[in-house]
């Protein structure tokens, strides 16, 4: 990301409080992904410490620092949806994917080698009651089942 395009972020939050994790939050979605570079930049621009804003970045599951696919599937691992199957839905993802299933720098994050679909897990999203659950890019997928998950990549373009 360019000096400029991050003035410009910066100039949206004005008031300290927000303005680091809003900062963030803007070039996650803009970049996809939290740049190592765009990250120092950030450092110098708002005065914080590198480590402080590593730290930030590597305890939020919303931020990546490696590029995250044009589709974001976030399978919930909470206790409801690990009852209900969600491991297996996992698995059924990454054998439709063609992903490894490999935890990466202590957090899973796959992504396909076209770039097209990246799966992450998160512990909870608050719909327990629709268990097993996944978000596709911020949609809300419930009563999730192995059959199901074709038809939901296929939503996604997704090919068989």
């Amino acid at each position: 990301m360019d000096e400029k395009r991050l003035d410009e972020i910066i100039e949206k939050y004005p008031y300290p409080a927000g303005r680091t994790l809003g900062v963030l939050r803007e070039i996650q979605i803009q970049e996809r992904h939290i740049p190592m570079d765009t990250l120092k930049l950030v450092s110098e621009k708002l005065d914080l410490p590198l480590s402080e804003l590593f730290a930030l970045v590597t305890f939020y599951s919303f931020f990546s620092l490696k590029p995250v696919g044009e589709h974001l599937i976030t399978v919930c691992m909470g206790t409801p949806c690990h009852v209900k199957g969600a491991e297996k839905i996992l698995e059924t993802l990454e054998e439709h994917l063609g992903l490894s299933g490999e935890v990466q720098d202590g957090k899973y994050l796959q992504t396909t080698p076209d770039n097209k679909f990246t799966v992450e897990i998160a512990r909870c999203f608050g719909a327990c009651s629709m268990a097993p659950v996944l978000h596709v890019d911020g949609e809300l997928h419930g009563y999730v089942t192995p059959e199901r998950i074709p038809e939901i990549l296929e939503m996604y373009g997704w090919k068989r």
